[in-house]
C-alpha cells in the first residue's frame, strides 16, 4: 500500500488498546479539535520506541491543550502494550495490529534496512487525522530521537 499524503482519507480502524477495549479512528477524531496524532513504532519496550513514548507523554499536556489527541500503534499484542504502558506511564493508547492490517493500510509496513539486512517490519512514522478524517500531515520514516520535537514544531504546539 502507497504511503498516506496531505489531503488523503485516512483508513479507519478499529482495534483493541493496552486495556483490551475496542478503540476506533473514528470516536478518536470526534473526540479532538485540531486532530488525532497517530504514530507508528516497531516494537514496545526497545530504547528507541521507549524514548518515542516517553516523548509523547512528557509533551502531551500541550498536545491536548492545542486539541490534539495521541494513540500509538504497533505490532504488539495487548499484553506487551499494557506492560510498555505500565512501566512508563504512558496516558494515551497504545493499540495493537497483531496481524499488520492496519499499518499495511496506512503504508507503515514495509521493507526496511537494518546494518546491511533487509527485512520487512513497521515504518516508524507518524500521521495527524483531522477531525474530517483527512490527513493533516504524514511523516514516514522518522528518527525515534527529536522527532516529537520537531513534530511539536511543525504543528505550533509549544
Amino acid at each position: 500500500m502507497p504511503q498516506l499524503a496531505a489531503g488523503d482519507r485516512a483508513p479507519e480502524f478499529v482495534l483493541p488498546d493496552q486495556d483490551g477495549r475496542t478503540v476506533s479512528l473514528e470516536d478518536l477524531r470526534v473526540s479532538t479539535d485540531k486532530g488525532v496524532i497517530v504514530y507508528f513504532y516497531p516494537k514496545a519496550c526497545t530504547p528507541g520506541c521507549t524514548k518515542e513514548a516517553c516523548d509523547f507523554r512528557d509533551s502531551l499536556e500541550g498536545l491536548k491543550a492545542a486539541g490534539y489527541t495521541v494513540v500509538g500503534i504497533s505490532p504488539d499484542p495487548v499484553t506487551a502494550q499494557a506492560k510498555f504502558a505500565s512501566r512508563h506511564d504512558l496516558p494515551f493508547p497504545l493499540l495493537s495490529d497483531a496481524d499488520h492490517t492496519v499499518m499495511e493500510a496506512w503504508g507503515v509496513w514495509g521493507e526496511k534496512k537494518n546494518y546491511g539486512k533487509v527485512y520487512t517490519g513497521v515504518i516508524r512514522s507518524t500521521v495527524v487525522v483531522a477531525p474530517d478524517g483527512t490527513v493533516a500531515l504524514a511523516q514516514y520514516n522518522v528518527r525515534a530521537t527529536g522527532h516529537v520535537k520537531r513534530l511539536l514544531t511543525t504543528l505550533g504546539v509549544d
